[in-house]
């Protein structure tokens, strides 16, 4: 019997519900969408809260790799692309 190889999309699928994105405004206007944080990440009794902490340590990573810092995050909210 052929073993039957699943298609990329259900792959994919399995894979985007390990994260959860994230819409980031900046307090200069500026915006980040998609931000990804891993489900795990925010499976606890804060919810999304954890959200927040964990996109600044990404923004210091990435501030700290490219020599620009970004502002302070004013508001943080679940991407509707999901």
């Amino acid at each position: 019997m052929a073993r039957r190889r699943p298609d990329a999309g259900s792959r994919r699928k399995s894979s985007d519900n390990a994260f959860v994105l994230f819409d980031v405004v900046y307090e200069d206007g500026s915006r980040s969408s998609n931000r990804k944080i891993a489900r795990e990440e925010l499976e606890g009794l804060d919810g999304d809260a954890p959200a927040r902490w964990l996109i600044e340590a990404q923004d210091r990573k990435i501030a700290e790799l490219s020599g620009r810092p970004r502002g302070p995050i004013k508001s943080i909210m679940r991407s509707p692309n999901q």
